[in-house]
Formats: structure tokens, sequence, C-alpha cells
């Protein structure tokens, strides 16, 4: 007993020194950025955060104009980040959860096309994948004043216009967008920007998600199958009841991490003109000249929303596993 508690009081003393290592040596750094700034006669802190942006933000999801300050400029980039990420975590779950059934499947045909998609999406980088994406949409698709339509739908070099409800004198309303004489007119809109970035992002980690879908329903027991099947349980049954909530237990954990992934991947929004996070960043840096703090800034954001990803998954997955078990 006496030695175990050495040995804890051992690792315990070990652990406060590294602990203690690591904040000298993040102080050291920081007085030293500090002194090598104000040598240079290179301006810092915090305050200008709270001065006047001076520059528009294309896309918002509430408004937002040159006389607002720094801070709300983060505030939109960030908002303007999750509305790209969000529904591209669902697209891809979706058709990554199809495609990686589809590997699996009797039919050939729909084998062959499913392995053909995950081999050539995740072989090719992101980047190439988004500016293909947007060249397309901005370069192939007619002017608005000839836009392909679906009804009330309408897809241009202009983005997509599509129906949408809104609130206007005391009640809601529908807004349809109609073809007028110079473009498309009415209802909610999405940029190509978003389009590229979105469905880019979607296509590209569908990919990852299909292999990661095939490797759970792989795992599990061949037995289990069997047993449905003699049964009576078709297959699409089988499926549902018992292969997919068996392989959740082995997917969900690495799934964490594509969602993680393509959080972070949508950073690249900067190479087609999409105003994320780091765009608005690099605007500040430019207009500003504080790139520690517009850096660490972004650093903070997408690690405090990372964290609270994994936190969320990993109480889903917890969850999950109590409720199989």
């Amino acid at each position: 007993m006496a030695s175990r508690s050495a040995s804890a009081w051992r690792a315990l003393l070990y652990q406060a020194l590294a602990v203690l290592s690591l904040l000298a040596l993040g102080l050291y750094l920081g007085h030293n950025l500090q002194a090598n700034m104000a040598a240079r006669g290179i301006q810092s802190g915090w305050a200008f955060l709270a001065d006047s942006a001076g520059f528009d933000i294309g896309e918002s999801l509430f408004p937002f104009d040159a006389s607002q300050p720094y801070w709300q400029a983060f505030l939109v980039g960030l908002a303007n980040t999750l509305r790209v990420v969000l529904p591209a975590i669902l697209l891809c779950t979706v058709a990554g959860t199809l495609l990686g059934i589809g590997r699996l499947i009797r039919h050939p045909l729909l084998r062959a096309l499913s392995a053909t998609y995950v081999e050539v999406f995740r072989n090719i980088p992101l980047l190439l994948q988004l500016l293909l994406w947007y060249l397309l949409l901005t370069e192939v698709l007619p002017d608005s004043q000839h836009a392909l339509h679906w009804g009330s739908v309408f897809l241009s070099k202009a983005g997509l216009s599509f129906p949408a409800v809104q609130f206007s004198q005391s009640h809601w309303q529908a807004d349809w967008p109609v073809q007028g004489e110079f473009g498309v007119e009415g209802g909610a809109a999405l940029s190509p920007e978003f389009l590229a970035l979105c469905g880019g992002l979607s296509l590209y980690t569908a990919a990852f998600i299909a292999e990661l879908v095939r490797a759970g329903l792989l795992s599990v027991p061949r037995g289990q199958i069997e047993a449905a099947q003699a049964l009576g349980l078709s297959r699409p049954q089988t499926l549902r009841h018992i292969a997919l909530p068996q392989a959740l237990r082995a997917i969900i954990p690495p799934l964490t991490n594509q969602y993680l992934n393509l959080l972070k991947n949508s950073s690249l929004a900067v190479a087609i003109g999409y105003p994320d996070l780091v765009s608005v960043t690099n605007t500040a840096i430019n207009q500003t000249g504080r790139a520690v703090e517009c850096i660490a800034i972004v650093i903070f954001i997408y690690a405090s929303v990372s964290l609270l990803a994994a936190a969320l998954m990993h109480r889903f997955n917890q969850r999950y596993a109590n409720r199989t078990r």
C-alpha cells in the first residue's frame, strides 16, 4: 500500500511539473512575441474588435454592414461556416450510408458503381473538387435570364432559387421565385459558392463514410444474418433491424472523425470566395495588421466547435451503447 501511494504521488508530481513547464514555455513565447512586435512597431491588443469593420460580407444569415464592429464580422463568418457544415454533414451521412450498403449488395452494377464512386472521390484532393464544382456552376450553367427550372426551383450561374416562407405584415406568407426580365426574382437563393462548397464537402466526405459503413456491416457476425434469414426476415428487414443497429457501434467512433474533418475542410472555402470564418479573418488581418490576434481567434473558434462536436458525438455513442447493451 505504501509503495502504491508513493507511486501515485510521484506520478502526480511529474504531471504537475509537466503542466508548469508548458505554462512557463507559453509565457516565455508570449513575452518574446510581444517584445519582437513592439520592437518592429507592430500594434497588438484586442481593442480592434470594437472598431468598425469597414467591409461588407456578401452572404450572411443576419444583416451586416461595414459600420458594424469586427467581433460581429467574426460571428457572421462562424455562422456562414456552420451554415455550410450542418447540411453537408446530413447529406454526406445519407449518401455515405447508401454507398456503403451499395458496396455489399448482390447487384453487380450498383456494387461496381458504388466502388467506383468511393475510389474516385476519395483519391482526388478536395481543393480540386471544390474548384471543379465551382467552375461547373459558374461557367457551364446558363445565365439567370435563361435559368433552368423545375416548377418553382431555378438553377443558373447566379445560384439556386427556391420558394421560401417569410414573415410580413404580422403573418407568414409564401414567397415564390419567378423568372423576371433581368433574372430570377423573389424566393430564397443559395449562391454558387455555397452550392460548390456544400456539395463538394458532402460528396468528398461521403466516400469515406461509405467505407466506414461497409466495414461496420462486415463486422456483424455472419451468424446473426443467417439467424435473421432463418426467421423469415427479408434482406431489407435484416439490414434495418439486425445488421445496422449492431454495425453502428463500430461506425459511430470513426464517424466522429469524419465530421470533424468536414468541419476543418470547410476552411478551403476561401479558395472559391465563400465568406466563411477564414475568409473574414483574412480580410480582418489585411485591414488591421493584427495577424496574431485574428489567427488566435480562429484557432479558438475551430477548437471550441470541434471539441463541442466531439463531446456531442461521444455522448450519443455512450447513450446508443447503453441502449443496445
